[in-house]
């Protein structure tokens, strides 16, 4: 219920009654009827008496509005002001000034004219411009102006486009239009009428098409009958809070709610002063500091509103506004009274899944144990489960055991859901899946089940679990959970018991799968698919072969050597039975030519000394045998294993044959030395000829690094020392790709961008030439063995140095090539560029700007 008082006031009575417009508190306008005319005042709160308004003399102003969004202490901005005869002028004044710095005549009512009773205005930014919403009411009318540009540029838009306004005729003592002020902002009007209280919504963001053509920002409007108010007279006057009317009916103000159109409460002015024969003149608010007033001629009774919007949750809970309701609410346990109107009215409809979405919402006011029965006594499952399921959502990680409860229960529920819908249909059974995976339905709560247990798995109790999808044979279901909660052996139990190897090994593959099941499954994984499980354990790291051989032992318990690359023994043992299959496991061996060939000889030995028959054809079988190894043995190679008294004719053939070889390769290594010595020729003929290369260079020819000519003379460039200087030319560096360098340029350019080992050897080696340069100079040649001694270490440390910096072109080798990598802009750099950042100072605050 909202609370208002009234409490009685001083008030200043003037000697004529006057018509007072108030802006805020610094600006004031009166208008006072004398006998022979009106005058018009205006008054600052800093000014000790009124002044004139000379250029309004004459002119009876009933209604003014103020600019709120611009007007300042020390300006009024534009104001509009209202006339008796109809017409609407523009006026501004500063308080410096002391008097009105224009008077602008800016519309009149031609069609009907009438007395303007009331006057609104307000402004909204637009891009760079600025649209002016004004409101004006007469006895019968309401007219709506809107615009961009000035005040006078809108009204003189109108000149050729109609004005559009409602009519309401009607007889009522004072006509007066209210806007309802909120944060600066006009929110709603009501405008007392002779039909009724016109009222609405403003808009000022956005203009739609009226019937008339014009722009309209009025919204929701309606109009309040007096019949309403269950008093015979109308109402004198009018006050607009945020949800009520306040009208003033004879000394009574009735606070009447403009959502539920009802009176809500009778305020009667107990004691009313002798002097004031004509009773409550009429009401004024303040909408700066929200508050009302009621006054007669001499005194002031304010109306004190007490939290206007405690109750108006239930006021639109009644119309069935439950979004606004919500909006209204302040305690969870309003929240619950709008919740639970909105589960009742959907239950009634049966409509109980968006039933189970409100009740969800429900803390206080309806027990857990309530609503479940609800659903149950109906038998509706599902609607049930939808209800658990929101409410799992409501709940907070505090209430771990309710969570773990209705998780349950909503498991159980899914798995009977699943249980129902296998029984309805006949095409769908546990044998037959493939029906069952054509049902659209099953498939969907199949895909819920598995996305509840997978958000749930932290909060659901595993062994309880486990055994409620066992029991209803969700074998499938009971392997993902078992997977989701790590419990690998279960799932790979289950895959190898199905046959489904690859699976199997998928699961073992994953990172944090122990090695221990490697282990344990590996005899049930071998004899499943043998070539997977060894290509499996052959990616997986950190496997002891010593732990997997009994699995390997199970699948092929008869003994292998060459398997497990024993060669040696497996040639030893084929030996015992066949020499072929002997050779043939020699042969197998591709990778190792040292271990081939000792197999191969083996086999020699074993044909030469121990194959049964003569002797000679044993040697005959071994000289063939030679063949076979493509190479691989020579008859010397198998000559110890021949008896000592052998005939030679036995092998003669095989001796020549290799003797053949031997010489074959003395050849062929002749040849190669000379292409050799015939190579080394070439290269010396090109080192000679190099040395003789020159290059000639255009006398504009510039230098690479410096851009000076590269045969400037003296002053610029000093000679390095172990440099021979050309005349008076700079020692310089030509390149065959035809760039050219100072010398010292080329030295400095190539320490600038190579490493820093490589700069550390190029100054070693100018130290050096100094050094020798300077030893020379000081003390001089004595002989000609010093002096040759002397030249011969320059030009070696200067031959050095060429190789060092002039190996490549600097421009086109590889030390631009790096150049690459390198950042554009260095440390050194952007330390530089960061010093000439600037700084947001810290205490340094913005504040936000509003209209």
């Amino acid at each position: 219920m909202v609370r208002y008082g009234l409490r009685r006031g001083a008030w200043w009575r003037p000697a004529c009654p006057p018509r007072l417009r108030r802006s805020g508190g610094s600006h004031c306008i009166a208008n006072v009827l004398l006998a022979g005319g009106a005058e018009t005042y205006y008054t600052h709160a800093k000014w000790a008496r009124p002044k004139v308004l000379s250029r309004l003399k004459g002119l009876v102003v009933n209604a003014v509005a103020w600019n709120r969004q611009q007007i300042t202490e020390a300006s009024t901005r534009e104001v509009i002001l209202g006339t008796e005869n109809g017409h609407i002028y523009e006026i501004a004044i500063d308080e410096v000034d002391k008097k009105e710095k224009y008077v602008r005549f800016l519309f009149e009512l031609t069609e009907l004219p009438e007395a303007i009773m009331g006057l609104q205005m307000e402004t909204a930014t637009t891009g760079n411009a600025t649209r002016y919403y004004v409101m004006a009411t007469t006895p019968t009318r309401m007219y709506s102006f809107t615009g961009i540009g000035a005040l006078d540029t809108m009204f003189a838009s109108y000149s050729d486009r109609a004005v559009h306004f409602m009519e309401l005729p009607g007889e009522i003592p004072n006509r007066q239009l209210h806007f309802f002020i909120k944060q600066r902002r006009a929110k709603h009007f009501a405008w007392l009428s002779g039909a009724g209280i016109y009222h609405g919504d403003l808009n000022f963001g956005a203009q739609h098409s009226s019937s008339s053509g014009d722009e309209n920002f009025v919204e929701n409007k309606g109009l309040v009958s007096y019949e309403k108010l269950g008093e015979t007279t109308k109402p004198r006057s009018l006050a607009v809070s945020e949800f009520h009317f306040l009208l003033l009916i004879g000394d009574n103000v009735k606070v009447f709610n403009r959502i539920s159109q009802q009176i809500v409460e009778d305020l009667k002015f107990d004691v009313v002063p002798d002097s004031a024969p004509i009773g409550i003149i009429g009401l004024c608010s303040d909408a700066t500091a929200g508050l009302f007033y009621a006054f007669d001629d001499s005194s002031v009774f304010q109306v004190s509103v007490q939290d206007e919007g405690r109750d108006m949750w239930k006021v639109y809970l009644d119309m069935k506004e439950y979004a606004t309701a919500l909006a209204y609410c302040r305690s969870q346990l309003e929240r619950d009274q709008v919740y639970l109107m909105q589960a009742g009215a959907a239950f009634s409809a049966k409509d109980y899944y968006r039933a189970a979405s409100f009740y969800a919402k429900v803390n206080y006011a309806l027990s857990f144990e309530e609503i479940s029965l609800k659903f149950i006594s109906i038998a509706e499952q599902d609607a049930l489960r939808t209800y658990l399921l929101r409410r799992l959502d409501n709940l907070t990680k505090d209430d771990k055991c309710q969570i773990t409860m209705i998780s349950t229960w909503i498991i159980e529920l899914y798995l009977d859901k699943i249980n129902r819908l296998l029984l309805e249909d006949d095409s769908i059974s546990v044998d037959n899946a493939a029906s069952a995976s054509n049902n659209a339905e099953y498939q969907s709560v199949i895909l819920e089940f598995t996305a509840f247990l997978s958000d749930s798995k932290d909060v659901l109790d595993e062994i309880t679990t486990m055994k409620l999808l066992e029991s209803y044979g969700r074998i499938d279901e009971l392997v993902f959970f078992a997977a989701l909660k790590e419990q690998y052996d279960i799932v790979i139990h289950h895959y190898v018991q199905q046959g489904e190897t690859k699976k199997a090994l998928e699961v073992l593959q994953r990172p944090n799968v122990s090695v221990d099941l490697q282990y344990k499954f590996a005899p049930d994984l071998i004899m499943l698919d043998a070539y997977e499980t060894v290509e499996s354990w052959m990616t997986t790291d950190k496997l002891n072969p010593r732990k997997l051989i009994p699995a390997m032992m199970r699948y092929a318990s008869e003994p292998h050597a060459n398997m497990m690359s024993m060669h040696e023994e497996a040639v030893a043992l084929a030996l015992q039975v066949d020499p072929e299959l002997a050779m043939a496991e020699a042969d197998k061996v591709e990778d190792d030519e040292d271990l081939r060939k000792k197999l191969w000889l083996m086999v020699a030995k074993h044909v030469i000394q121990h194959e049964k028959g003569i002797k000679r054809e044993n040697i005959r079988k071994a000289i063939a045998f030679l063949k076979e190894t493509d190479g691989l043995l020579k008859i010397e190679d198998i000559l110890p294993f021949f008896p000592d008294f052998a005939l030679i004719d036995d092998f003669k053939e095989a001796i020549c044959s290799s003797l053949e070889d031997y010489n074959k390769q003395i050849e062929q290594l002749k040849q190669e030395m000379e292409d050799a010595t015939h190579g080394a020729d070439n290269i010396r003929s090109d080192i000679t000829a190099l040395a003789q290369r020159y290059a000639v260079v255009d006398p504009d020819e510039e230098c690479g690094v410096c851009k000076r000519k590269i045969l400037s003379t003296g002053g610029a460039h000093q000679v390095g020392r172990g440099y021979i200087a050309v005349g008076q030319a700079t020692p310089f560096y030509v390149f065959p790709c035809g760039h050219s360098f100072h010398a010292q340029c080329l030295i400095a350019h190539v320490t600038q961008c190579t490493s820093q080992i490589q700069v550390q050897y190029i100054l070693d080696l100018q130290k050096q030439l100094n050094l020798l340069g300077s030893t020379a100079k000081n003390t001089g040649a004595n002989t000609k063995d010093e002096s040759a001694s002397s030249t011969s270490s320059v030009d070696k440390l200067r031959s050095q140095l060429d190789d060092a910096v002039a190996s490549e072109c600097p421009f086109c080798g590889e030390l631009m090539v790096k150049e690459i990598s390198k950042a554009f802009i260095s440390l050194e750099e952007s330390e530089q560029m960061t010093s000439w950042l600037i700084k947001p100072v810290p205490s340094q605050k913005l504040l936000p700007m509003s209209i």
